[in-house]
C-alpha cells in the first residue's frame, strides 16, 4: 500500500495545506468523490488540533491509501490525548466539534496513542492520532 507523508508547521494555512495534499493524493488514486471529501475533512480536524492545542513545532501527517481504504495518521508533540467536547449549540457556533465530526464521519474508527514510528516516521515524543475510512474505487 503506498505511503506518502507531510510536515505541517504551527501555521494557520496548514489544515488547508494537509486537506490539499490528501485529496490531490486521493483523486490521483482514483478513489470515490465521497471518501475524498471525507478524508480531507477528517485530516482538516486533527491537523487543526495539533497545529492549535499541540505544544512543539508543528505536526506530521502520515498516509496510506488504496482502493480498499485509507488511514490518516497525524503526529504531534504533546502527550495529552484528544477528548470529544460534549456538543452544545454554543460548541457548534463557536468550534470545538472537530473530533466529533471525525468520528460520526469514520463510524466511530479513530483513535490515538503514544508516537511510536510508522515507516520510518517517528516522534519520541508525543502522540498520535489516526482515523480509518474504507474505500471503493471510483
Amino acid at each position: 500500500m503506498p505511503t506518502y507523508t507531510l510536515f505541517c508547521p504551527p501555521l494557520e494555512t496548514s489544515p488547508r495545506i494537509a486537506r490539499d495534499f490528501v485529496a490531490s493524493v486521493l483523486r490521483e488514486l482514483s478513489l470515490d468523490t465521497a471518501l475524498v471529501e471525507d478524508a480531507t475533512l477528517c485530516t482538516s480536524e486533527l491537523v487543526t488540533n495539533a497545529c492549535v492545542h499541540a505544544k512543539g513545532d508543528g505536526a506530521a501527517l502520515w498516509l496510506s491509501a488504496d482502493p480498499q481504504g485509507i488511514r490518516v495518521v497525524v503526529y504531534d508533540g504533546d502527550e495529552n490525548p484528544p477528548v470529544i467536547r460534549e456538543l452544545t449549540p454554543e460548541r457548534w457556533e463557536t468550534g470545538g466539534r472537530g473530533l466529533f465530526l471525525v468520528d460520526a464521519l469514520t463510524r466511530g474508527s479513530w483513535g490515538h496513542g503514544v508516537a511510536v514510528p510508522y515507516d520510518g516516521l517517528s516522534r519520541p515524543e508525543g502522540k498520535a492520532v489516526w482515523f480509518d475510512l474504507p474505500g471503493t474505487a471510483s
